[in-house]
Order: C-alpha cells, then structure tokens, then sequence
C-alpha cells in the first residue's frame, strides 16, 4: 500500500527534475511509477483520483479561470491535474483557500501553466507498460458528478475581482 507520503514524494521529486515543465514531469513520473509494482502503481492512481475529486470545487475553478483567463470543462480538468502536480503545500493550501495561489505560486504563465493532461494518466501509463494491460477500476467512491460549492458566474469580472482579489490583482488587472 503506497502511503501519502510516498505519494507526494513522487509528485515533488518529478516536478523538480522537470524543473516545472508539466509535459517532462508526467514523463519523468511514468518512469518512476514503472520502477515500482503494479500494485503500487494503482495505489497512486488511487491517491491521484481522490486529490482530482477533492479539487472538483467551484471556488477553485473560479481560480482557474482567473489565472487561465477563463477555463473550459476540459480545461479545469487539466488544471486540477497540473494543481495536484504542484505538490501537497500547493494543493492543501489551494484547497483551503483558492485565492492564495496567488502567494503559493512562485509564478503562473497563462501559456504554459495550469495544464497537465498528462500527469492524470501517468499512471495508466506505467501500468500498462508494466503488464501489458489496461489500469484496472480504482473502486473508489464515485466522484461529484458537478463541482462542489456555491455557483460562481465566471462571466461576471466584478464577482471574480470580488471573491479572488489577490489573483485578479496580479493576473487581471491592468
């Protein structure tokens, strides 16, 4: 049984050999997960799943779409994906407050931040290289089918200015 720790060790260990580069980072993590056995590789798929179910929040895809300059269904799933690759500090505090990535996060680029469908299936990945065959169901509890929370107009700039001011200060005002 992969534990927490082991988990985030993984993530933190593979971003910084990337040197943030989400793309270099899902590669580098599908390297490592095939070093370990199958078993383990579910497991972190398992921990990966549950921290993308947590982060299905309204509030932090308001963050998103501030940093993202809007953020479509697709695009917010990305962006949960590359959030759990910023590591637990990142993510925990994201989740405790969405507007303080604008202090969590050294910098943020529109352009090449905040996407990361690669790392949601590095493990899928490893799995398969190592036996062969598809990553088997997780069995985990069904995600939310909608994100958790009071609904955000993410049209409406004034609510966004409102609700994330310190990421609308850095990444939208002018």
């Amino acid at each position: 049984m992969m534990e927490e720790s082991e988990f985030w060790e993984l993530i933190d260990s593979t971003r910084e050999a990337a040197e943030g580069d989400p793309a270099e980072q899902a590669d580098l993590l599908v390297d490592r997960l095939t070093e370990l056995d199958p078993d383990a590789v579910t497991d972190f798929a398992c921990h990966f799943e549950s921290r993308m179910d947590r982060a299905y929040r309204m509030d932090l895809w308001g963050a998103a779409w501030v940093l993202l300059d809007g953020a479509s269904d697709d695009a917010f799933d990305s962006f949960r994906s590359w959030l759990v690759g910023q590591g637990r500090t990142v993510f925990e505090g994201a989740l405790h407050e969405p507007d303080d990535l604008a202090e969590l996060l050294a910098d943020f680029d529109e352009e090449t931040d905040g996407e990361a469908d690669d790392l949601a299936f590095a493990a899928d990945e490893a799995y398969e290289r190592l036996t062969g065959l598809k990553l088997p169901e997780l069995g985990l509890p069904e995600g939310p089918a909608e994100p958790v929370g009071e609904a955000i107009d993410f049209e409406d700039e004034r609510v966004l200015a409102r609700r994330f001011p310190k990421l609308w200060a850095l990444y939208r005002e002018d």
